[in-house]
């Protein structure tokens, strides 16, 4: 069996960009790409937390330590400047290797800096 897991997470990344009329995707700060290990064209949800659109869109890479987040193509219907966004990637693992695997989850301040990073989500109380 297969299952679908949690990659990697960018959370509560601020947009920066929406560009309509840019070919589609997501730029992403290329050092956040390499922080999370989400690669270039790697197929990407975004969550849209001030709107709650849910949207699937590629990854492409920004300029090195810019915070770039911008939204672009159709999906700038989804997202406008100073919205706040979580960026997921998914993968296929066996129960073996689910068994071991955590990802990588990247924090940032509301200038798209890294503040930390994680491999494991606190359990949620009551």
């Amino acid at each position: 069996m297969q299952l679908n897991l949690l990659k990697a997470k960018i959370h509560r990344a601020t947009v920066t960009h929406a560009e309509l009329h840019y070919e589609g995707s997501c730029a992403i700060d290329g050092r956040l790409l390499d922080i999370s290990g989400i690669r270039e064209y790697e197929q990407v949800h975004i969550y849209n937390i001030n709107s709650g659109h849910r949207f699937v869109t590629y990854a492409i890479r920004g300029e090195e330590g810019s915070g770039i987040i911008s939204v672009n193509g159709a999906a700038a219907h989804c997202a406008q400047p100073g919205d706040l966004v979580i960026i997921c990637a998914y993968a296929e693992f066996d129960e073996a290797e689910a068994a071991k695997y955590k990802p990588t989850l990247v924090y940032v301040d509301g200038d798209n800096k890294l503040t930390h990073t994680n491999t494991s989500i606190p359990a949620q109380a009551a």
